[in-house]
């Protein structure tokens, strides 16, 4: 399944997220930090879903009450995980 999320909230504009049989596959942020974002991609790739929404789920950054993190688990719950 795929899914383009429009983010809210962060320097991120949105998020392309894959995933199959409950693994995230593939995942590319568009704006935002380049090398964090593309750190936190390469780490939840071939991650089970719930094991990214665990340990990522409600990060927030600076003063904002959300994070790209926590955007990427708001994409994977728009998916219906």
């Amino acid at each position: 399944m795929n899914t383009v999320y429009k983010t809210q909230g962060t320097c991120s504009s949105h998020i392309h997220l894959e995933v199959e049989e409950g693994v995230v596959k593939n995942v590319r942020f568009y704006g935002g930090c380049n090398g964090n974002l593309q750190g936190i991609c390469k780490l939840v790739t071939g991650m089970k879903v719930e094991e990214v929404l665990n340990r990522l789920e409600g990060i927030q950054c600076n003063h904002r009450p959300t994070s790209c993190p926590d955007q990427l688990c708001q994409a994977l719950h728009s998916m219906g995980y």
